[in-house]
């Protein structure tokens, strides 16, 4: 199965960011479904099993994306999640996904720092998706 049948869903309430990431995912090969807070986010997932997912940190709530990520698992848990988040930028507080504790609450696959560059996204989506 080739990569552009994919389907990579981006939920972002900074609307620039969510365009920016739109652009480079489909630019990877990708069909994308956006989704601009949680709660949109939540209804694609009732409609719709993505590839992958990739979550904004902090929307509605500065816990928005753990909760999709959890509730995303519940329902498709083999679906890998990416957290995206300029957190750790911000606040200097890192989630360590490597870290038990961490791992048994945060539902992701993995985490990454906001400003991510398009290659270093592609191979990280790639090795989810085992491509």
């Amino acid at each position: 199965m080739s990569n552009e049948k994919k389907l990579i869903l981006i939920a972002d309430d900074d609307a620039d960011y969510l365009f920016q990431m739109e652009a480079i995912v489909k630019n990877l090969g990708f069909r994308v479904k956006t989704a601009e807070s949680q709660a949109e986010a939540e209804k694609v997932l009732e409609t719709v099993k993505p590839d992958l997912a990739i979550f904004d940190l902090m929307m509605e709530q500065e816990d928005s994306g753990f909760i999709l990520s959890y509730k995303a698992k519940r329902k498709y848990p083999d679906m890998p999640i990416i957290l995206a988040s300029a957190v750790t930028a911000e606040t200097g507080y890192n989630f360590d996904l490597y870290n038990e504790n961490d791992r048994d609450w945060i539902k992701a696959d993995l985490y990454l720092d906001k400003g991510i560059r398009p290659d270093q996204l592609h191979r990280e989506i790639n090795k989810l998706l085992k491509l």
